[in-house]
């Protein structure tokens, strides 16, 4: 397998846990790795953390690099694209996770017929337990998207998907640990309610909810079967399962998944409005 250079615009969550995953896959060495911020301080940190070379200046971040990952903020990429759009050659390939930016806003921007490909990998990417979707342009070849996935898979897993589907993604796995934060607080707040010390509620909730996971990663069964083994006749967990249905739990969740889909449309729609506006 080919390596390439890699080039980082943004150095905030996400662009940390993409680093530190890249670095720590052995396909790249810290020396072939260009970064760049508007912060001068981030960009001091990542070099002190990872040993990693810092541009002068945004565009210069293509000058070796081939593989650039835009992780700025959607309202902070058309200024991105407009810097470095003179300075993007055939052989680069741009990997974007700004959330509801499509590959063709990306082309808009640096022009068509350029490589690129959509990420949305979320926050535990940070420990190498996340999970990545990316979805690749029409013009990036079969090399340099198994290069990509390689160094998402260091990160977590990862699945390709059509492109039409990286809102739904971003609303389910992007978003997800946030929902998934807020279930574990819930559940120490529950043990705590019912006299548990919280460091003591906080670890069997965290763990509880890490175990799970991992029975349904690796035995593959449904949820719903899992489910079904640990909630016996009269017992205590359709007791506490009867409570959270009565309070509408899945379809909470449901709505929430669908609420953080529609809101990665709109960030891209409003995008679009934005540079109408001002043309």
């Amino acid at each position: 397998m080919n390596r390439y250079k890699i080039g980082l615009i943004g150095c905030g969550v996400m662009g940390v846990s993409l680093l530190n995953g890249i670095i720590h896959s052995s396909l790249v060495h810290p020396a072939d790795v260009m970064v760049w911020d508007v912060l001068p301080e981030k960009t001091d940190e990542m070099i002190k953390q990872f040993k990693v070379t810092a541009a002068a200046e945004m565009k210069q971040v293509l000058d070796a690099p081939r593989l650039v990952f835009l992780a700025v903020k959607p309202v902070d990429m058309p200024g991105v694209l407009e810097n470095i759009k003179e300075s993007l050659t055939e052989r680069h390939v741009l990997i974007s996770v700004a959330a509801g930016i499509s590959i063709e806003q990306i082309e808009k921007g640096v022009g068509e017929n350029k490589k690129i490909i959509r990420l949305m990998p979320n926050t535990p990417c940070l420990i190498g337990k996340g999970m990545t979707v990316v979805s690749p342009g029409m013009n990036v070849d079969e090399n340099e998207l198994g290069f990509v996935n390689s160094l998402m898979e260091a990160l977590g897993k990862v699945v390709v998907l059509e492109e039409e589907l990286m809102d739904a993604a971003t609303g389910l796995s992007g978003s997800g640990p946030a929902y998934a934060f807020m279930f574990i607080d819930a559940l120490a707040d529950g043990g705590v309610k019912m006299g548990l010390p919280r460091d003591k509620a906080l670890l069997l909730a965290a763990q509880t909810l890490s175990g799970a996971s991992e029975m349904v990663l690796q035995t593959g069964e449904h949820p719903s079967v899992l489910k079904d083994k640990v909630a016996s006749p009269g017992g205590t967990t359709i007791a506490g399962i009867s409570a959270l249905e009565k309070r509408g739990f899945r379809g909470t969740v449901i709505k929430a998944v669908e609420s953080a889909t529609k809101r990665s449309k709109e960030l891209g729609k409003e995008k679009e409005l934005k540079k109408e506006r001002k043309e």
